[in-house]
């Protein structure tokens, strides 16, 4: 089956018309994992492009991300019944001290559309929660959001939590946030940094190619 209007619908933003394209889809007989990788993930890697050419704004980004999800929600009962195979486990949160969410929850989101079960810890995590959530998870992905110069020694003090826990080498680590930069990746010992949401779901795609 051709996709093709389900992803038009996605990258407009049309929650409507996306919800009743899924809906087709399905009372159509298509394959959940098509309509996931075809429909959905399709769309959401052209609104990532979009977003990185500059030709599309946080806003168009946000509407196209919350119209994913009403699809996503329609193909839940199928991840549930195992037909739909998930590309990774994310865990997400934004550092202790600080309370900024818009940002990681638009990863969040981009991330989800891009095919990764997300585990959002939400704001405000402390180190020890995050070592928590990387142990009883077993992701392969620890994203760190922090939106203040102040908590950015918060990012330095979970991986050095992760270190005495033992769990530092199973887990890559990606950081990011407005003050964050690829230089204070490196020093913290993260093993991605990602500037915007599109570049969250390229970073993220990279970490399972390398394995």
């Amino acid at each position: 089956m051709d996709f093709t209007a389900l992803s038009e619908t996605i990258i407009k933003g049309n929650m409507d018309g996306a919800v009743k394209e899924t809906q087709k889809a399905l009372d159509a007989g298509s394959d959940p994992q098509q309509i996931l990788d075809q429909g959905l993930i399709a769309a959401m890697d052209v609104v990532g492009e979009k977003f990185s050419q500059g030709t599309m704004f946080v806003p168009q980004m946000l509407r196209s991300a919350k119209t994913m999800q009403a699809c996503v929600a329609l193909l839940k009962p199928q991840f549930q019944a195992g037909t739909v195979s998930s590309k990774g486990k994310i865990i997400m949160g934004t550092v202790k001290g600080d309370l900024h969410d818009i940002g990681k929850n638009l990863v969040a989101m981009m991330l989800e559309g891009a095919g990764f079960t997300i585990v959002d810890l939400g704001v405000d995590v402390a180190p020890e929660a995050f070592v928590k959530a990387v142990a009883d998870e077993a992701p392969q992905i620890l994203g760190m959001s922090a939106l203040l110069s102040t908590t950015m020694p918060s990012m330095k003090a979970t991986i050095e939590a992760l270190k005495q826990a033992g769990h530092r080498d199973k887990v890559k680590i990606m950081i990011g946030g407005a003050p964050v930069t690829s230089q204070f990746a490196k020093e913290i010992g993260a093993d991605r940094y990602a500037p915007d949401a599109g570049s969250a779901v390229s970073e993220a795609k990279g970490v399972l190619a390398a394995g």
